[in-house]
């Protein structure tokens, strides 16, 4: 939204914004704007509606002179065939009534994702409409899979393909890390995107896959690390998922223990570093120490990988006595060239660690004396 635009009134803002802060569903607010050039409040938004790990576009028309008015909405151009009030359901009045308005009474949460239900119903259809033998087959085996999407896509450089995104291990990240305040439910998908063909082949290609984690899970598990097993010849996704949750599981379960090997990595600082200025207290990816050399004064801060310790951590050392020209600390570029073993336990890491920097610090006051005088 422009810094000149007028907000929207507080009836409409005040459920927009409920609606944003208690979906268990990531939406989001792309534009705001007005429908009158003098008008007092802006009147309409674009609302990014999550589906089959992408976002919709639809554009929420009210009427900023009768706020309390169901409003008018415009899907994306794809969706032209989309008629999610048909069928009975039009007593409900227009769909953000029931996506928004109806947070004014604390339903907003469930009817916002009950009402995407409608367009994972049409988008089903679309593709069970497609005269392509193998996706008529994918559909028919894969689709009683609980949360399951699906949806065609119609890309203007080349031809349509279908995406599918399957929801993996149903795992609870709550019970797994309990110290950290989730605010949505954490998920792990595959992504699956078939290229549209109406001619079968005895050996169709292989999909496109990718594994596609929801945001907060990055500072757990690293998705992009995950090495996917190979799709062979003729497979199909019933086939394929097995493998590929067997193969998660593991390294979740692996990610999950590093947490604790990490924290023994911090606690173990504190005989030789003294305890800890700062430390990340929930996945221990991060802890900082000050240290004194003579009377040269330093911290030294730890990033921790999520590989730890396969992993070393990388050091920083940044002076508490030398600044740059902006007034800021000057820090040593990312160190770990120091002897490093997973192996050693989290004492052996340490005591090397610290042997290591005992000389660093000394060849790190030289870096931060010379260049001083070059700002000068």
């Amino acid at each position: 939204m422009a810094a000149a635009d007028p907000s929207l009134p507080p009836q409409i803002a005040a459920q927009l914004n409920y609606l944003l802060s208690h979906s268990p569903l990531p939406f989001k607010v792309d534009q705001i704007w007005s429908g009158c050039k003098n008008g007092r409040f802006s009147d309409r938004f674009s609302l990014l509606v999550p589906f089959c790990l992408d976002f919709v576009k639809w554009d929420v028309i009210y009427n900023a002179l009768y706020p309390a008015a169901a409003p008018d909405f415009v899907f994306a151009p794809d969706d032209d065939g989309f008629r999610p009030l048909g069928g009975g359901a039009r007593e409900e009045g227009p769909l953000l009534r029931t996506a928004v308005v109806a947070s004014a009474i604390g339903i907003a949460e469930t009817r916002a994702v009950a009402r995407r239900r409608p367009r994972a119903a049409y988008q089903k259809k679309r593709v069970e409409e497609l005269d392509d033998a193998r996706l008529k087959f994918e559909i028919s085996t894969i689709l009683s899979r609980e949360g399951i999407e699906v949806c065609v896509v119609s890309p203007p450089d080349r031809p349509a393909e279908v995406k599918f995104a399957v929801p993996l291990l149903d795992l609870d990240f709550d019970k797994l890390v309990r110290e950290y305040p989730w605010k949505h439910q954490q998920k792990i998908f595959l992504q699956v995107v078939y290229p549209v063909s109406r001619s079968y082949s005895s050996i169709p290609s292989a999909p496109r896959i990718k594994l596609v984690s929801t945001s907060d899970l990055k500072a757990l598990f690293s998705i992009e690390d995950v090495k996917l097993p190979p799709w062979l010849d003729g497979m199909c996704m019933a086939e394929y998922l097995p493998t590929v949750e067997d193969n998660l599981k593991v390294q979740v379960v692996e990610a999950v223990a590093s947490i604790g090997q990490r924290r023994r990595f911090i606690e173990a600082l504190a005989p030789l570093f003294g305890r800890p200025l700062e430390a990340d207290p929930v996945f221990c990816r991060k802890a900082t120490v000050l240290t004194i050399s003579g009377v040269f004064t330093f911290l030294i801060h730890f990033s921790i990988p999520i590989q730890f310790p396969k992993q070393q951590p990388i050091l920083t050392l940044q002076s508490s006595q030398h600044f740059n020209s902006q007034g800021t600390p000057i820090l040593s570029p990312p160190i770990n060239d120091y002897p490093w073993s997973p192996r050693w336990d989290p004492a052996k890491m340490v005591e090397r660690i610290f042997d290591f920097l005992v000389d660093e610090c000394l060849n790190f006051k030289k870096y931060c004396n010379d260049a001083i005088p070059q700002q000068q």
